[in-house]
């Protein structure tokens, strides 16, 4: 695996807290590839991660999104936790730093709760993923085709359900990082929801 990744850059879209392992392990599998892997944040300074309901360490943020620039960046990972999605949800910075991705066909790989950020930036429609089950429903009716499966891939998009699945996200998410741009990406189920 290593070196496969090499010259790539990824960008870690995750804000306060962020379900630790979720960022944590897939930054360790990517550095171990070759790639420069950068934490994009709502804010400047540090982040807390979590570990479930318990805090965990805090971050530095290489990146504010607002000053973030998405055509710098190679891929996209967004790990999931109860309130980093919700946060970034919210925010149309973030929301408009996630699109660029898909508009250009570039891989993305996010897990748990971390597909609520691509309903809200109405990316979900017509493409088959998973997601944590507390948010099946969600996912459905934003048009999402979900299944429960530790791993999916739809055209550049890798999709897993919890920490126990990291290893297959992570196997997946370097063969996708590693392939690059997906034409069917920018075209399938890329519905920008009006705010």
């Amino acid at each position: 695996m290593a070196g496969k990744l090499d010259g790539k850059k990824v960008a870690i879209l995750v804000a306060d807290g962020f379900e630790q392992v979720e960022m944590t392990k897939p930054r360790e599998a990517l550095d171990e590839a070759g790639a420069e892997t950068k934490v994009v944040s709502l804010k400047s300074g540090k982040i807390q991660g979590m570990h479930h309901a318990d805090k965990g360490d805090r971050f530095d943020v290489d990146l504010a999104v607002d000053q973030a620039r998405p055509e710098e960046f190679d891929a996209l990972i967004i790990p999931g936790g109860l309130l980093n999605p919700d946060a970034l949800r919210s925010n149309e910075n973030a929301l408009e730093f996630t699109r660029h991705f898909f508009r250009e066909g570039k891989p993305v790989a996010t897990i748990c709760h971390g597909p609520q950020v691509l309903i809200s930036a109405g990316l979900v429609r017509g493409r088959t993923m998973t997601s944590w089950a507390a948010i099946k429903a969600d996912m459905r009716n934003a048009g999402a085709n979900w299944v429960n499966e530790e791993v999916v891939v739809d055209n550049g998009l890798v999709t897993s359900r919890k920490p126990d699945d990291i290893p297959a996200f992570n196997k997946k998410m370097l063969e996708e990082f590693a392939e690059g741009r997906h034409k069917a990406m920018a075209t399938a189920g890329s519905v920008v929801l009006e705010t």
